[in-house]
């Protein structure tokens, strides 16, 4: 099922509603939205050259013109590519590389970059701004002739979701059409119901779960709202919970508790509340509590990845409201209890299942799981293994079935719902002359969930490299958001006796400090 066939059919349904609106201002009814994408598709096949299956880049901030672009890609069955807009020059060009994209849509802010790698992504022809004066003709409902909407098995790919692994370098879980149909249905089986009343706020990159929300809201007709601003602006969100009833969005914790802690935002929700989906990252109990203060029951958790569409299991908004049951409290620090439309096991190294309580790495089935890495074979007969999707999360189950995730095998940091691999931090520094090894860790941050710490040793006979020395070298090969908030520079590494780095007692380190600040 093409999920292009959801606009397509509400334009014919619900011609004169809201479709996209960028902040209060309506920017395209469900009739105009449908007419640009057959409109757009019809560019991308025509005079763009494209055929079904090629892959096209989507590089921009929240804006209609964002969702205009998915959407066209699948109508005309192409693979969109949606990246992190976040990224370096260099990492857009790995990730448009690998997936040999051909052509890339990007917004003004970030054409530069995407346009200089032209001749030097080999695959990549054509780069179109948008919104532009290419765009405008390409959308153009007179000017182009409209494709119909292309047919899409349910294998085939419909989105290059790219997440980094262990390696530091991102890997691209393929999503396919039914990957996406399974997600917006167990969307409507275990966190909301959604009507054509409803609208969805998009605070959060469209590129990741924000995107993937933002589907089953498609599919049933709400309201897609980017914030003219297009980020996260107390005053603004506050004003547009006042305008667009039936408000869902989703946020990373850390969003979550600057919103709970704005009074307007606190004033302004019990108007069109109606759901806050939080994920990405652990909450802190007290943080929730505020959080619940603040909104009501109106709160949902869900844990996920891109390699099964943010669907794995989910705390319901019931589990929220629920706070007279004696283990409230324990739920509520768990992710809640398994989707509708999967398996979940606890399982150890030979991938048995544990006894109930006990730990091991979590690991999932279902038609929601990708169908693998792009061009990734190896990792993917790795991570699918025995047919169960391998997520690298330790956890446990307990006896009323709800999932607690105790450690993460990956080193993976997560700064304000930012994922974060140290390696691809430790690389980037040890690109300076002055610095011999480095360790990176997370650190727990009070405003962002987690901040990035560097255990940095410096190159033998020389100065330690200076703060801002370290800074310009990160900034040179990776995004901003990944760049250390506090260098320690140190004579050695742990290591165990066979050389491996023990970041566990880095982290321990940390810890010891923040409780001898404590003690004061």
């Amino acid at each position: 099922m093409n999920p292009a066939v959801w606009v397509e059919r509400q334009g014919r349904r619900r011609p004169d509603a809201p479709a996209l609106a960028e902040g209060e201002r309506v920017h395209a009814t469900w009739a105009a939205w449908a007419a640009r994408t057959a409109a757009l598709a019809g560019g991308l096949l025509g005079p763009l050259g494209l055929t079904p299956g090629d892959r096209v880049a989507i590089v921009m901030r929240n804006r209609p013109e964002y969702l205009e672009a998915l959407y066209a890609v699948w109508h005309a069955g192409l693979v969109a590519v949606p990246v992190n807009a976040r990224l370096h020059r260099d990492e857009f060009a790995y990730v448009l590389e690998h997936s040999a994209t051909s052509v890339a849509i990007a917004d003004e802010e970030h054409a530069s970059d995407i346009e200089s790698l032209l001749g030097t992504v080999d695959s990549l022809r054509e780069v179109v701004v948008a919104p532009g004066e290419r765009w405008s003709r390409l959308a153009s409902v007179t000017s182009a002739a409209s494709a119909p909407l292309a047919d899409m098995a349910p294998d085939d790919p419909a989105w290059l979701f790219y997440t980094s692994g262990t390696t530091g370098r991102p890997k691209g879980a393929t999503l396919t059409a039914r990957n996406l149909l399974m997600a917006s249905l167990s969307y409507f089986a275990d966190i909301d119901p959604v009507t054509p009343q409803d609208s969805v706020l998009h605070v959060s990159p469209l590129s990741h779960g924000a995107g993937l929300y933002g589907v089953p809201h498609v599919a049933r007709g709400a309201v897609s709202v980017v914030p003219a601003s297009g980020g996260v602006d107390g005053d603004e969100i506050a004003a547009l919970l006042r305008h667009w009833p039936g408000m869902s969005f989703f946020a990373a914790p850390t969003t979550v508790k600057r919103l709970a802690e704005h009074p307007a935002v606190v004033a302004a929700a019990p108007s069109h509340l109606k759901t806050i989906i939080y994920g990405g990252a652990p909450m802190y109990l007290a943080d929730l509590e505020t959080a619940l203060s603040a909104f009501g029951p109106r709160l949902a958790q869900i844990y996920g990845q891109g390699e099964t569409p943010m669907t794995i299991a989910a705390l319901s908004k019931a589990d929220h409201a629920d706070t007279d049951h004696p283990r409230w409290r324990e739920r509520m620090q768990s992710v809640g209890f398994p989707r509708t439309d999967v398996e979940v096991r606890v399982v150890d190294l030979d991938d048995r299942e544990v006894p109930l309580g006990e730990t091991g790495e979590v690991v999932v089935r279902g038609d929601v799981v990708m169908s693998g890495y792009w061009k990734q074979a190896e990792a993917t007969a790795e991570t699918l293994r025995g047919g169960w999707l391998h997520t690298g999360d330790i956890g446990s189950f307990d006896a009323d079935g709800y999932l607690t995730l105790r450690d993460r095998s990956k080193d993976l940091i997560i700064s304000g719902g930012m994922n974060i691999y140290p390696r691809e931090v430790e690389e980037a520094l040890l690109r300076h002359p002055g610095v011999r090894a480095v360790a990176v860790v997370g650190h727990p941050d009070p405003e962002w969930g987690e901040s990035v710490v560097a255990f940095v040793v410096a190159t033998e006979g020389a100065p330690p490299p200076s703060v801002d020395e370290l800074d310009r070298t990160c900034l040179d090969h990776i995004a901003r958001y990944k760049r250390p908030k506090d260098y320690r520079f140190v004579d050695a590494l742990p290591t165990s006796n066979y050389g491996k780095v023990l970041k566990r007692e880095l982290r321990q380190q940390l810890r010891s400090e923040d409780e001898d600040v404590l003690r004061g």
